[in-house]
């Protein structure tokens, strides 16, 4: 039998749509949308990996979840996700913008062109298009809620993932002028995450990547995926009725 929801983070027959949402991070915000009452569309680049967690959803919570394969770096996959999800729903009132990209480079001088704008599409193009997109019918309908995941490199830039950091930096101004741009129907805010062990953990240094964690973030530890989601579900429900426009640090308090 399934605990009483608390009536302030209810999200009873509300639809969320979360990119990046077959794994990490993106994947906890989908289970705790779902189990607090609503039903999901999970997108991603690959389908299969979707399909697995909108099953699951289905068996755990017994809330309606819809699998999608899309790209977010591309302006017309966008449109395309968007059409989908109110095809299959009639409405998305959650729009988590949580896929992300920040691949090494051998060096700033020769990082090349590609590469750049990949890392651009995919952490500020795609946002932008999708919370354009969905922030209108959101604003046209009954209002909703868009939470945007940047990162502490967003303020905290570092020369091994600069326009990763850079395009976080832009993600956190289109928070502020969408919260202003679709207000007041539509809430528009950001959590600007620190260093979680998510997949990518499996190919950190960990003894060293711990270490560096208690000699510089103040709870001396990186953070757990699942850690995300009270962040999460107070920006996505009434429990934050009053905040629009605002960035989150959920960084374990990084220097």
């Amino acid at each position: 039998m399934m605990a009483t929801r608390d009536p302030l983070f209810d999200l009873e027959d509300k639809v969320a749509l979360v990119t990046g949402g077959s794994r990490g991070l993106g994947r906890e915000m989908v289970l705790a949308f779902a189990e607090h009452g609503a039903d999901v569309v999970i997108a991603s680049r690959k389908i299969g990996a979707c399909e697995e967690v909108a099953t699951e959803v289905r068996e755990r919570f017994g809330r309606r979840a819809f699998a999608v394969a899309a790209n977010v770096s591309d302006w017309a996959q966008c449109d395309a996700l968007a059409a989908d999800a109110c095809q299959e729903f009639g409405h998305v009132d959650v729009l988590v913008n949580n896929a992300g990209l920040s691949p090494l480079y051998p060096s700033l001088e020769t990082l090349e062109e590609a590469l750049f704008d990949k890392v651009i599409a995919i952490n500020l193009k795609g946002p932008f298009r999708l919370t354009a997109r969905i922030g209108a019918q959101m604003a046209a309908a009954n209002g909703g809620t868009i939470i945007n995941i940047s990162s502490i490199g967003a303020i905290r830039p570092d020369p091994a993932f600069l326009p990763y950091a850079a395009a976080k930096a832009g993600l956190n101004a289109i928070t502020e002028g969408f919260a202003r741009a679709y207000g007041p129907a539509v809430r528009v805010n950001g959590i600007m995450a620190g260093m979680f062990a998510t997949d990518i953990s499996k190919a950190w240094d960990r003894d060293a990547v711990d270490q560096h964690a208690r000699n510089t973030f103040a709870l001396q530890r990186v953070g757990e995926p699942h850690e995300i989601v009270g962040a999460a579900l107070y920006l996505a429900s009434d429990a934050s009725s009053y905040c629009t426009g605002a960035i989150l640090r959920l960084d374990g308090g990084t220097r």
